[in-house]
């Protein structure tokens, strides 16, 4: 009787553990709002602050993002230009594609492949991989991208990225919409 108590007991135990790493899914921001529609928000200027950490949270750069987005149909563009605190200087430009029922595909050039992501209530989730350049070399990491709209104005973002499953570190972002 004991042992099947403890057995009852362990078992329970070991779900709620499962389920507190149990990753995030879209839906659990359905009824969130106010609703993001991406194609609204990036329209125009949006400026960006954000921080690169490594695995223990420590800040490893820092940067600023200028990005001037415009839409043609379905078809976008995110032209964005990064300034770093180190003073180097980069440029993505995602050209997106609106797929219909919320979902969007995007490329870039340093994009391997196709990134796919949906919204839905206040929250876009997209996954992608990276050709990141790393001292002097080049890594491919796979980013788990998340934006949560805050206000008309105002969007949070944070990519955790990894390599092989093994988490990297993480990128946080705020928005702000001219």
């Amino acid at each position: 009787m004991k042992r099947r108590l403890f057995v009852n007991a362990a078992g329970a135990a070991g779900a709620i553990a499962l389920a507190g790493c149990a990753a995030p899914q879209l839906a659990d921001y359905a009824s969130e709002s106010p609703r993001l529609k991406l194609r609204d928000y990036f329209h125009g200027t949006v400026d960006a602050w954000g921080v690169f950490t490594d695995r223990a949270g420590k800040v490893i750069k820092r940067f600023t993002v200028v990005i001037e987005c415009s839409w043609s149909g379905d078809q976008g563009v995110l032209d964005e230009a990064f300034s770093y605190s180190d003073g180097s200087r980069q440029r993505r430009v995602w050209r997106l594609q609106q797929l219909g029922d919320g979902r969007f595909s995007g490329r870039a050039d340093d994009v391997i492949g196709e990134a796919l992501g949906t919204e839905l209530g206040n929250a876009f989730h997209w996954r992608y991989t990276l050709a990141l350049p790393v001292d002097g070399r080049v890594v491919e990491v796979q980013m788990d991208d998340w934006m949560y709209l805050m206000s008309d104005r105002i969007m949070l973002n944070k990519a955790s990225m990894s390599k092989f499953g093994v988490k990297l570190g993480e990128v946080t972002l705020s928005f702000a919409k001219r």
